[in-house]
């Protein structure tokens, strides 16, 4: 076992069965670990090919020294990580320190707590997931006129710095600083403005001759900048290492189509939320490294959609439930976890659990993990519950945050004029049916007690209900929600009213007025919640705005970062004027929604055994096509629209059924054919539904032709 800091890496030394020593590396963390005493416990064991048992535990015979790493301070005030300055003297007489062998005789004894054998953590878990890495070289390297080289690895990227000398000279100290932009002179930006408040230089000093230094802790950058090397230096000499989480290369999702806007769109959600995945889901990979609970459901539906990862979702999962046992019985979740921050919650952000549980059960059918969190919904659903005002039947002062979280976060950070001086808040009411309801579709498909899931389902539609009663408008608009003084705000919100529609709260004679009013705004959610708004205009029968709204390049949007020189998803659309984060995987979450609306692939039945296929209608794409890994394997769908018709065909894995809706050419049905692998039968028609002919498929290709 091998993990080190910058601050603190003890290399500890234990005698193997041949009387040799052998390494590790102890570190302490921040981010990724609940708050505690940090330390080293470990209990080895080690089985030979002879057949001898050895068992080797963290105890007083081991021995420890500082490594390399001089004393810095933090890069920022929010995330913990340390400015890495490396003396490569250290480095070099300590070369060898991880082999057997290695003369750890003048090395100190470690400070032990406590004695073995320590019992039993049966509360614990095995490591769910792992990292993947790989080398990447700079696309450019530039020499200024300063002598210093700045290095362009082409986009934003998680990785740690590797930069090789030939002709080190002992004691020289080189000053480096990575970034996400360069200034005018063509110098990598050092402000806190462009770099999330964080100090992304780095030191290092040479000993004499050939050498490398490789920064151990990665961050977030896309620049770097190596001042005064010493000597010449090319793509050859400069890497940077890239980490994400260990998704399988082979379940990426592809996606093409008639609009390269859109492909660029659908690219830059698929990486960034890859990027942003790292031990846990990820805030930002610079800035702050925490576990957010409304970011890790918006990463987490992007890497399930783009990578078909299903491993860190699961692990995040059951963290979060565990903040639950651990900080908050009354049902509440922390908003960031884990981490050294103790108790710590957002409201929206508990409500939105129930929904990111069931969504991942939907895709992946882990019954494990519904079984072992439900209690955690259920939880979360009581808690709900005890806020419904009697006297108006909203959720009212939902307990909980802190400043500008208390009563919930809204959108994040930019809240478009919402009306914040509501108690009784549309959109928290409305994620309090979304949590009852999920929690009800959990309990079923758990075989629980139908009077407890019915009694979820009802409470969700007196929520609901009230919620059209007294938050609506007499033109059918969602306000913002109640004052203190039962009045409604005078602000009707894009985010309330697309979550009106997205969530199924408002009547269907109201979706056209309301759907208007969000198209007439364009986009004014943050990137953590315009998904909600695609979601809404999709079923409002507005893929044209869908399509526009990923790729508007002049106004706010994911096309608008593309236009700015972007690579990774933002944290809030206007975020290089404002110093807001440049990489933040939250608005990768849309990819979701592209797939599902302009791609036309829905999974409908658990782990992908029934899929609904429907392009759409009445856009500017002409053409899509694109893969999807599901559960069950992976689906294939192309579309193709000339004034003939639609063109369509399938790909679709064994043991699973897909309703495929074509529309509807000149009012005629197209020709389906096709078979499955086991020669199945053609394509059944199932008759037609609003202006789409509808027909149940099997596994293999079919293929739907306009009629002659």
């Amino acid at each position: 076992m091998t993990c080190q800091t910058p601050r603190s890496d003890p290399g500890e030394s234990l005698p193997d069965s041949s009387g040799r020593e052998l390494q590790v590396a102890a570190s302490q963390q921040y981010q990724g670990r609940a708050v505690g005493e940090p330390g080293l416990l470990a209990r080895l064991v080690v089985e030979h090919a002879d057949g001898s048992r050895q068992v080797v535990v963290s105890d007083g015979s081991w021995r420890v020294a500082r490594g390399p790493w001089l004393s810095l301070p933090y890069r920022n005030d929010d995330g913990r990580d340390y400015i890495e300055g490396v003396d490569g003297r250290i480095a070099q007489r300590q070369q060898g320190w991880n082999r057997p062998g290695f003369d750890a005789s003048s090395w100190q004894s470690p400070q032990v707590v406590g004695v073995h054998p320590a019992g039993v953590f049966r509360h614990l878990r095995s490591q769910q997931t792992r990292l993947a890495y790989r080398t990447v070289r700079p696309v450019t390297v530039t020499r200024l006129a300063s002598g210093a080289v700045v290095a362009d690895f082409g986009t934003i990227i998680p990785a740690v710095p590797q930069v090789r000398f030939a002709h080190g000279v002992s004691g020289r100290t080189i000053e480096m600083r990575a970034g996400y932009v360069r200034n005018a002179d063509g110098t990598v930006s050092d402000s806190a403005h462009d770099n999330q408040k964080t100090d992304l230089s780095y030191q290092y000093i040479q000993h004499d001759g050939a050498q490398s230094f490789q920064a151990y802790t990665y961050e977030g950058f896309r620049y770097l900048q190596i001042d005064d090397p010493g000597e010449p230096l090319s793509a050859s000499s400069i890497a940077a290492v890239v980490q994400h989480t260990d998704a399988d290369p082979a379940r990426a999702a592809t996606f093409h189509s008639s609009d390269p806007t859109l492909d660029a769109v659908a690219e830059l959600m698929r990486r960034s939320a890859l990027y942003d995945s790292q031990e846990q889901f990820l805030d930002t990979p610079t800035r702050e490294k925490g576990q957010f609970l409304g970011d890790s459901v918006d990463v987490s539906r992007a890497l399930m959609a783009g990578s078909g990862d299903r491993a860190l979702t699961a692990r995040a999962i059951r963290e979060f439930a565990e903040s639950q046992r651990r900080y908050w019985p009354d049902g509440r979740m922390n908003a960031v976890y884990p981490n050294g921050d103790g108790k710590r919650d957002i409201p929206d952000y508990t409500e939105m659990f129930p929904g990111w549980v069931w969504e991942y059960y939907l895709n992946s059918g882990d019954r494990a993990t519904l079984a072992a969190t439900y209690p955690a919904s259920a939880a979360i659903a009581d808690y709900i519950r005890r806020y419904i005002d009697p006297a108006t039947g909203l959720v009212t002062k939902l307990a909980g945050g802190s400043g500008a979280y208390q009563y919930g976060i809204i959108d994040w950070p930019n809240r478009y004029g919402y009306d914040t001086d509501t108690t009784a808040r549309t959109t928290v009411n409305i994620l309090a049916v979304d949590a009852l309801r999920r929690t009800a579709d959990q309990a079923t498909a758990l075989g629980r007690p139908k009077a407890e899931a019915d009694a979820l389902r009802a409470d969700a539609a007196k929520v609901a209900e009230a919620v059209n009663d007294r938050l609506r408008r007499p033109d059918g608009r969602y306000t913002d929600g109640l004052k203190a003084d039962g009045s409604q705000s005078a602000h009707a919100s894009q985010i309330a009213n697309a979550y009106a529609i997205a969530f199924g709260i408002a009547p269907e004679a109201s979706v056209d007025t309301i759907a208007d009013h969000l198209v007439s705004l364009k986009l004014q959610m943050g990137p953590m919640t315009a998904n909600w708004l695609l979601t809404a205009l999709h079923r409002a029968g507005r893929d044209d705005q869908v399509l526009a709204r990923f790729t508007d390049r002049t106004s706010l949007g994911w096309a608008n970062i593309l236009a700015r020189g972007g690579t990774f998803t933002w944290e809030s659309w206007e975020a290089p004027d404002d110093g807001q984060s440049l990489s933040h995987g939250w608005g990768a979450t849309a990819l979701v929604d592209l797939q599902q609306d302009l791609l036309g692939l829905n999974v409908t039945g658990t782990a992908a055994t029934t899929l609904r296929i429907r392009p759409p209608r009445d856009t500017e794409l002409t053409h899509a096509e694109g893969t999807v890994w599901t559960q069950a394997g992976t689906v294939g769908v192309r579309w193709n629209t000339t004034a003939h018709g639609t063109e369509v065909k399938v790909d679709i894995p064994v043991n699973t059924t897909a309703e495929v809706e074509v529309p509807l050419a000149g009012g005629r049905a197209p020709k389906a054919g096709g078979a499955g692998p086991d020669g199945a039968s053609a394509p059944r028609f199932e008759g037609v539904r609003n202006g789409y002919a509808i027909y149940t498929v099997g596994s293999g290709r079919s293929t739907f032709t306009p009629a002659a």
